[in-house]
């Protein structure tokens, strides 16, 4: 049996944030993740700055992967309507491609060991976790965080509330060449879903929409469901008609849910859209992915410090800070889904931010942050 004081299972944006931390403070990490780096990844590769002070303390200078800088959002409903409006805190992207594989060499400079392998199965046995991977290799750790993404195998494992009910969204993301300006993310409606564009390095364009699979499934593929369903939106029509495929192929995800999350399972402290996912018209959720593997960073260090009392209140205040700083997020993350499945309402709904554009200022700081900063003294 092998040891590691913190053990991470993931390595994507969470995980790999959360490894960078701990690392930096001292600490024994490792990461497991089943997938070698780079990696393309569905996701809107937008992100808020409100992280920008945080990855400056990690001693991360995004700056070097020459990320866009994006200060505007331009919204549009079902029929073409459209509103710009200024992001309050502005954001910026960048391909998981690239970011994924960064933090990835980050983390290793930082002395974490990052293994291609899976988690099978997490015991907690004594207060200690017993740690099982796909390749048969058994570990022993004091913390395990969860970082596995939207949806595992390892979820349906440990039979969490929100696997066992199946979900009507599928993802579909690629990255495309052609005239889009730098400083704006697109976030356009369409019947049963919704669609994200903006530029991210290189000159390359992200799209990534979100799909009713009910009425997915129906055609015969992504092609032909873009042509008939999602470029009905006139923005999304002149978009696809006009720029070029740059992929190997669209990516796809089925069974995303934004059914409620647990923050903490079996003892696993869970990170990233592991513990909850914001409806992506929201556009937060790789902001919010580094904030929760800062939360919970904070908090394991102090446990391992012994600053804490015990493993409860570990447990109990991470759940808590979760709770205070996404849940409203979430709720209004899942408000916005569930009109999504409602054409006429959502259409309606759009309608009126297309004639009193400050609500949709308002919804934006209502899933967005402020600025997060850290004053520990960072050890690397």
């Amino acid at each position: 049996m092998e040891n590691s004081t913190v053990i991470i299972a993931g390595g994507g944006l969470a995980g790999l944030t959360a490894a960078i931390h701990l690392s930096g403070l001292g600490f024994q990490v490792t990461v497991f993740e089943k997938n070698a780096y780079p990696k393309h990844k569905v996701c809107g590769e937008y992100i808020s700055n409100e992280v920008l002070p945080y990855l400056s303390w990690l001693k991360l200078d995004l700056n070097e992967l020459y990320p866009t800088h994006i200060t505007k959002i331009h919204f549009s409903t079902t029929g073409g309507r459209n509103i710009t409006a200024p992001l309050p805190l502005g954001g910026f992207g960048v391909s998981r491609y690239a970011l994924d594989n960064f933090l990835y060499q980050k983390a290793i400079a930082n002395g974490c060991k990052v293994i291609q392998d899976s988690v099978e199965n997490v015991e907690f046995i004594e207060d200690a976790f017993i740690v099982n991977t796909s390749s048969g290799t058994v570990y022993n750790s004091t913390i395990v965080l969860g970082a596995f993404g939207k949806r595992s195998a390892i979820d349906q494992k440990m039979q969490r509330d929100f696997i066992k009910h199946k979900s009507p969204w599928l993802a579909v993301k690629a990255h495309y060449t052609g005239a889009f300006p730098d400083d704006v993310v697109g976030l356009h409606n369409f019947k049963g879903g919704y669609c994200g564009v903006s530029k991210v390095e290189n000159d390359k364009i992200n799209i990534c929409y979100l799909a009713d699979y009910d009425s997915f499934k129906s055609y015969k593929n992504v092609q032909e469901y873009q042509e008939k369903v999602v470029a009905k939106n006139p923005n999304l029509k002149e978009i696809f008609d006009t720029m070029t495929l740059v992929s190997e192929k669209p990516l796809t995800i089925s069974q995303i849910s934004f059914a409620p999350k647990h923050a903490v399972d079996n003892h696993i402290l869970m990170i990233g859209d592991t513990a909850g996912l914001i409806h992506p018209l929201c556009g937060n959720g790789m902001a919010m992915a580094i904030h929760s593997a800062k939360m919970a960073s904070d908090l394991v260090a102090k446990y391992l410090r012994k600053e804490l009392e015990s493993r409860e209140e570990l447990e109990n205040r991470y759940t808590q800070e979760w709770n205070h700083k996404f849940r409203q997020r979430l709720r209004i993350g899942r408000w916005l889904s569930a009109l999504l499945q409602k054409p006429k309402l959502s259409d309606a709904t759009l309608s009126v931010l297309t004639v009193f554009p400050s609500l949709l200022t308002a919804i934006i700081k209502k899933t967005h942050g402020k600025y997060l900063t850290k004053n520990l003294y960072y050890v690397h």
